[in-house]
C-alpha cells in the first residue's frame, strides 16, 4: 500500500512530486501559530488505519521538528497504520561525540526523538562523520539515498571535458566515487602547512587540466568557505571557472551570494533543500526508498 504523502509547510512540492511517480496521494495538514508562537496542527482527511509519509526537509530544523512531532504523535493517537518521515536533508548529524565535558551529544539526542514517535525514515547522504550508519543512533529502519550515480550523470550530460576536484584528502573518497561514475579524470588538492596560519594549496598537472573544466562536489554547502576558498586557487592557477555542486545547498547567510561573487562558473544543487541553485532532482530515487519501506 502507498502510503498518503502528507508534506509539512514548505514542502508541499516534494509531496506532490513523490504521489505522482508512487501513484499515491497527498494529504493535507493545517499547520499554524497561536499569537503566543505555539504550534496549531490538525489533519484535514481521516488517517485511521492509513499509512502515511510526512515530508519535510530539516535544514534550519528547529522551527521545523516540533511540527514533525506533533504531526507524527497525533497520527498514531488518530489510528494511522504506520507514520514514517521523507527528511531529503537530516539535521543534527554534526555533534556526534563529546567534544568537551558537558556538552550535548545532539545527534543521538535527536535521532531519539524521532524514533520514538516514527516506524521509518528516509534521507538522503547524510554527514555521518565518524559514524558508519545511521543505525548506531537509529532504532527505527532507514533508507540512505546516494546521489553519486545522479550528480555523475548530470556532470557527464552538461560538462564538456570535466575534470573533479577534491579540496583536501578527507574528500577524495567522494570525488573519486563521482568521478568513477561519470568517467572523468579526477584531481585533490595539496596542501602544505607551514603553520597554523600559513597553508599553501597547490594544484597538481596544472597545464595537462587547463582545457577541461574544474567542477567541485561536495555533500553539504553550509558557510560555503571551502568551496570558495578552493574556487579561488583554482582561478589563481589559471584554470576555467569551476562549477559547483552540492547536495545539500543550505547556504547560510551571504554564501551563496559569496560563492558567486568568488568565481563560481555555476552553482548546482539537488533539490534536498529547496534553493534557486537545485539542477537535480531526487524524486525517484526518494521514491524507491518510500516503496521498500512501506510495502
Amino acid at each position: 500500500m502507498i502510503p498518503v504523502l502528507v508534506p509539512l509547510p514548505g514542502n508541499e512540492e516534494m509531496a506532490a512530486r513523490l504521489a505522482h511517480v508512487l501513484g499515491g496521494e497527498t494529504g493535507r495538514l493545517e499547520v499554524r501559530h497561536f499569537p503566543d508562537g505555539e504550534t496549531y496542527l490538525r489533519y484535514a482527511e481521516p488517517v485511521e488505519g492509513r499509512k502515511l509519509a510526512l515530508v519535510c526537509t530539516l535544514d534550519r530544523p528547529d522551527t521545523k521538528i516540533l511540527p514533525v512531532i506533533f504531526a507524527a504523535a497525533t497520527a498514531r493517537e488518530l489510528g494511522a497504520a504506520s507514520v514514517g518521515l521523507v527528511a531529503p536533508y537530516l539535521a543534527y548529524m554534526r555533534q556526534d561525540r563529546r567534544f568537551k565535558p558537558g556538552e550535548a551529544v545532539t545527534s543521538a539526542v535527536f535521532a531519539r526523538m524521532l524514533a520514538a514517535e516514527l516506524d521509518w525514515l528516509v534521507t538522503v547522504d547524510p554527514h555521518l562523520h565518524r559514524r558508519q550508519s545511521l543505525a548506531e543512533i537509529y532504532s527505527i529502519p532507514t533508507r540512505v539515498v546516494h546521489t553519486a550515480p545522479l550528480i555523475s550523470a548530470w556532470i557527464a550530460r552538461v560538462v564538456e571535458r570535466p575534470l573533479l576536484v577534491g579540496p583536501d584528502s578527507e574528500s577524495g573518497q567522494w570525488v573519486v566515487a563521482v568521478a568513477e561514475e561519470a568517467h572523468a579524470p579526477h584531481i585533490v588538492l595539496e596542501k602544505a602547512r607551514r603553520g597554523d596560519r600559513d597553508v599553501e594549496v597547490s594544484v597538481p598537472e596544472v597545464a595537462r587540466w587547463r582545457d577541461h573544466t574544474p567542477v567541485l562536489v561536495d555533500d553539504i554547502v553550509s558557510t560555503g568557505r571551502t568551496m570558495i576558498a578552493t574556487v579561488g586557487h583554482l582561478t589563481r592557477a589559471g584554470m576555467r571557472a569551476p562549477i559547483c555542486v552540492g547536495v545539500h545547498g543550505i547556504f547560510a547567510g551571504d554564501a551563496y551570494e559569496a560563492l558567486q561573487k568568488a568565481g563560481a562558473g555555476r552553482i548546482i544543487t539537488t533539490n534536498a533543500v529547496t534553493h534557486p541553485s537545485n539542477a537535480i532532482d531526487l524524486t525517484g530515487v526518494l521514491a524507491e526508498a518510500v516503496r521498500a519501506l512501506s510495502p
